[in-house]
């Protein structure tokens, strides 16, 4: 009898102790049949089950689940199935079951969230994933791997579902298909291995440094002033480099603890690794909030380094630069950006490069040159260098040009 008792007992813990998955929501799997609970989507709309609406792609199966979040619902409208063995089953997180995958057909690009709850309703915080695509079938993936079990030992008995975890405008309807629990899985982390490459020695008179361990960079900056943004700033070691961090960027801005004048400098410098952003524009911004966004061409996956001349910035007073600005994000992007810096290059590969801007100040270029004026008629004035007449709206700066055109002339 201690024999049979000690088989049964074994038996049962190995029933009791798995999942029911994969969760594919045929009628011979898991999931159609199973009791589901659509939370904080007032006025609610139940999840259905149902043909598969774009057997396509990577998802051909038969039946899905329909999920329609309302506009009226929270941004954490979600579903989840009931607690016990008849439906998910009990478990605990391990090497073996730690990485999750889900199938998602979304009209937006939101964040998936997904977390289990013991039967006492204990629970950790779920995790999201956004998907990339729409309008067809995505495989994301949830690495659960240092989420903790119950410090109790309480198993888990529930997955819980957030489809579109986030403000809406409109009713979006999404699908899910084939949730499986996976062996631990190396998940890309999505940032560069190696440091950005190290910028050239150069005179120090030659460079003002906003950012990077290569110079001695300005004193007081603010990399992360509160301007509504969603980026999160950080800074990261890289093979023992300091790294400025972008995550869940949208925009972020940068504010000097006083006004740089890089009238003197010719380019600006930065290095911009990416494995996901599509788009990011840079702005040098001056006391009078004027602004001009540079491009940033990108390649994924690889340091790439800038070298923009300041005359894309044109006509942004580069003698008063208060803000550096970064946009282009979609908020669930993460850029990485090292030796950020203004530069002159005089050497100029032998030959010395126009020099600008000509903005005829008297620290400038332009207000001290010999200007020589043609076909203007007899008697023609000189160019004048004048107080600026109209310092308003683009150009406020101080000192202009003034050519007078005379009726008589060509």
């Amino acid at each position: 009898m201690r024999k049979l008792f000690t088989i049964l007992l074994g038996l049962y813990v190995s029933i009791g102790f798995s999942q029911n998955v994969p969760i594919d929501f045929e009628a011979d799997g898991y999931g159609a049949n199973w009791i589901w609970t659509v939370f904080e989507n007032s006025p609610g709309a139940p999840l259905e089950i149902i043909a598969n609406p774009d057997p396509s792609g990577i998802n051909i199966s038969g039946t899905v689940a329909k999920f329609t979040a309302l506009q009226t619902g929270q941004p954490h409208a979600g579903v989840e199935s009931a607690h016990g063995d008849t439906d998910l089953g009990t478990f605990l997180l391990d090497e073996t079951n730690s990485t999750i995958k889900i199938m998602v057909w979304k009209p937006v690009i939101s964040d998936v969230g997904i977390k289990f709850a013991t039967a006492s309703g204990w629970a950790q915080p779920e995790i999201k994933v956004a998907n990339t695509v729409i309008n067809q079938w995505e495989e994301l993936t949830f690495d659960f791997s240092g989420v903790p079990n119950n410090p109790d030992g309480e198993m888990y008995d529930q997955i819980i579902i957030f489809p579109d975890f986030a403000p809406r405008t409109q009713d979006n309807i999404v699908y899910f298909d084939n949730i499986t629990f996976n062996a631990q899985e190396d998940i890309p982390t999505d940032g560069p291995e190696v440091a950005a490459p190290a910028p050239p020695a150069r005179d120090p008179e030659d460079v003002i440094s906003i950012f990077s361990e290569a110079y001695a960079s300005l004193e007081g900056t603010d990399f992360n002033p509160g301007w509504g943004q969603s980026t999160q700033v950080s800074f990261v070691e890289i093979e023992g480099n300091q790294t400025m961090k972008y995550e869940n960027f949208n925009y972020q801005g940068t504010q000097f603890a006083a006004p740089v004048n890089a009238s003197q400098m010719q380019y600006l410098h930065l290095d911009m690794w990416t494995a996901d952003a599509t788009s990011v524009n840079v702005f040098c911004i001056n006391e009078g909030g004027l602004e001009i966004a540079f491009a940033l061409p990108i390649t994924p996956n690889q340091w790439v380094s800038y070298d923009i001349p300041l005359s894309a910035f044109a006509p942004v007073d580069l003698s008063a630069i208060i803000q550096f600005k970064f946009d282009g994000g979609n908020g669930t992007q993460t850029i990485y950006l090292d030796n950020i810096y203004f530069y002159a290059d005089d050497d100029n590969g032998g030959e010395e490069g126009p020099r600008n801007p000509i903005d005829f100040e008297a620290g400038g270029y332009g207000a001290d040159w010999t200007w020589n004026v043609f076909e203007n008629g007899p008697d023609s004035p000189p160019l004048e260098i004048i107080a600026n007449p109209d310092p308003t709206g683009i150009n406020t700066s101080a000192t202009v040009a003034k050519f007078t055109a005379k009726a008589n002339g060509n």
